[in-house]
């Protein structure tokens, strides 16, 4: 019996990655996974070829962003496994679920510098929620189990999974296990019934509440139960750039994003607060700004799953470590419905006041903020916006009105330029009922501009949109503002001069690369926008066309994004210009 059973490996592998549900595989071969690779052919799931390494880290998270379930990539060793570091960062950050396999050198060849030998277990363990070194075949199927275990339980991230070529040639009868049990992690926690009595009482005294929603509210599923207590005990909420989408921006309570290029009311209102009840957040840094002067009036109630973040960056009056969901749902019958009238009418006369706006810089010129207006009509706000990272980044969390959970998908936390063009990619895979549009500056897109040609090659109707202002604008933008103006390695090249210090380039010039040739060099069609009155069509077009589609727009390359707080400053010292 055991001896029908038995297979390589590699085939135990495969065969564990379907009982795990994986629907599809991002990677990249080399020598050291061959055996895996010989394997996939006749997996139940695709196999989808990226062209760089980080680019499939960054497809399989864009995957994982949009679903909820865990992206999974599989490289070979040494630069191969090298080369995932920085998407397992981003995930790791932003707690996305990932799997990354890499392929290992031979066990009797670990640590002899073996040709592409790295300790990959060494160089991912700061990078990744955790990693495994697999030292038999018979370990793979119970390892795959674990992994997707520890990826999706507590607070998601990304596990490594290194797998040396000796053990992916052995046969094994070992079989993928029913269910897992890990001796040393148990991450599911709950609420104490006093913990819901006292929140529910801070709820219901307080006069000037506020709701903060991140990420953890999205990947908890706990977008609607935001929205039935805020209109219960009406509460205005804001969201992180992670929590973009939890609650419905169209909605009266919503105050939008909070944070360094957050809307004014919602800085102050989290300013002027007496209660904030903060929902899967990490108080990033880009939201605290001077922490001795954050929410100095309010308590803060932080329910978050990871209780490493409870305390770590503020400090709170009551820290609940669980599911945001399952506390929603708790503690919504003890809140009373409420009004704030005094406090509504003060937060809509700072909306009044102070909106997110943009000016005309010059006759003739598209503003960068046109090019999100553009793609939100064009979409009708229904379509999956990826980013890239940067001004632009910046300017679509203001300038969209996002209202539906996973449908604005960007690197938070580590902030990677190069993340979109492949993150989108991943998405459209993932959802082919959607549009996905993917916002990409001109800095980043060269990054990982190498994957296009994947999305041309699956016939993915995916609209990369790049915001071209001829400089590495968020770099130029602090540059201008902190460092004198002296643009350091912040202007790109024009076409038949040098990359100028001084930013005094022709408005509309010819940067290089030629965006245009370099997307039909990769089989994508691709349009130049310069003229603001052909923006909205060129758009609208594009989201139509049933093909990849690159459409590079040039913008004015002086805008800045404001509201501005400056790193590390206090909400009073907000830049409007």
């Amino acid at each position: 019996m055991k001896q029908s059973m038995e297979r390589s490996g590699a085939k135990a592998l495969v065969e564990s990655l379907e009982k795990a549900g994986v629907e599809v595989l991002f990677g990249y071969p080399g020598g050291q996974a061959l055996d895996i690779f010989n394997q996939l052919t006749g997996a139940k799931f695709p196999f989808v070829l990226g062209r760089h390494e980080q680019g499939c880290v960054h497809m399989a998270d864009g995957y994982a962003r949009s679903t909820g379930k865990p992206g999974v990539c599989l490289v070979t060793s040494g630069p191969g496994a090298t080369n995932t570091v920085t998407g397992l960062a981003t995930a790791n950050i932003d707690g996305i679920p990932l799997i990354v396999i890499t392929g290992q050198v031979p066990m009797s060849l670990i640590g002899t510098d073996a040709f592409q030998e790295a300790d990959t277990t060494g160089v991912t363990r700061a990078v990744s929620k955790h990693n495994f070194l697999v030292h038999s075949a018979d370990e793979i199927p119970e390892t795959v189990a674990q992994a997707f275990y520890i990826a999706t339980h507590g607070k998601p991230g990304p596990v490594v999974i290194d797998i040396p070529k000796n053990c992916q040639q052995a046969m094994t009868a070992a079989q993928y296990p029913e269910r897992v049990s890990l001796r040393a992690y148990h991450p599911e926690s709950a609420a104490t019934s006093s913990q819901m009595t006292r929140l529910a009482k801070l709820i219901n005294e307080a006069q000037r509440p506020v709701i903060y929603a991140g990420g953890g509210v999205i990947a908890s599923g706990a977008a609607s139960d935001v929205a039935v207590l805020a209109h219960k005990a009406d509460i205005p909420v804001a969201t992180t750039l992670m929590g973009l989408g939890a609650f419905d921006e169209h909605d009266p309570l919503s105050l939008r994003m909070a944070g360094m290029h957050g809307t004014p009311a919602a800085n102050w209102a989290m300013n002027d607060a007496d209660l904030i009840v903060a929902l899967g957040v990490r108080f990033s840094d880009r939201v605290t700004g001077k922490i001795s002067q954050y929410a100095p009036k309010a308590k803060i109630v932080h329910v978050d799953c990871d209780p490493a973040s409870i305390g770590k960056n503020v400090s709170v009056s009551l820290g609940i470590v669980a599911d945001v969901k399952d506390v929603l749902t708790t503690v919504g019958s003890r809140v009373k419905p409420a009004k704030h009238e005094a406090w509504r009418a003060k937060i809509d006369g700072w909306k009044k006041s102070h909106p997110v706006a943009w000016r005309q810089m010059h006759p003739g010129v598209i503003m960068p903020q046109a090019v999100m207006e553009a793609v939100d009509k064009a979409t009708h706000g229904r379509a999956v916006i990826v980013t890239d990272v940067g001004q632009h980044q910046m300017w679509a969390a203001q300038h969209f009105r996002h209202s539906i959970p996973r449908h604005f998908l960007t690197s938070g936390g580590m902030g990677t330029m190069g993340f979109g063009i492949p993150a989108a990619i991943g998405a459209a895979i993932a959802r082919p009922d959607h549009a996905t549009v993917a916002i990409c500056g001109d800095g980043g897109a060269q990054m990982t501009f190498e994957e296009v040609v994947v999305a041309v090659e699956h016939k993915l109707p995916v609209t990369f949109v790049v915001v071209n202002n001829g400089c590495l604008g968020m770099v130029r933008q602090w540059q201008e503002l902190f460092y004198g103006k002296n643009y350091s390695g912040s202007i790109l090249t024009v076409k038949d001069r040098p990359a100028n210090e001084q930013l005094e380039q022709d408005l509309a010039c010819d940067y290089l690369p030629d965006f245009v040739k370099l997307a039909q060099a990769h089989g994508a069609d691709a349009v130049r926008v310069i003229d603001p009155a052909k923006l909205d069509d060129a758009i609208a077009k594009a989201v139509r066309s049933p093909r990849t589609t690159v459409v590079e727009v040039i913008v004015e390359p002086r805008a800045n994004v404001y509201p501005m707080i400056p790193a590390g400053k206090p909400v009073s010292e907000m830049v409007f210009k």
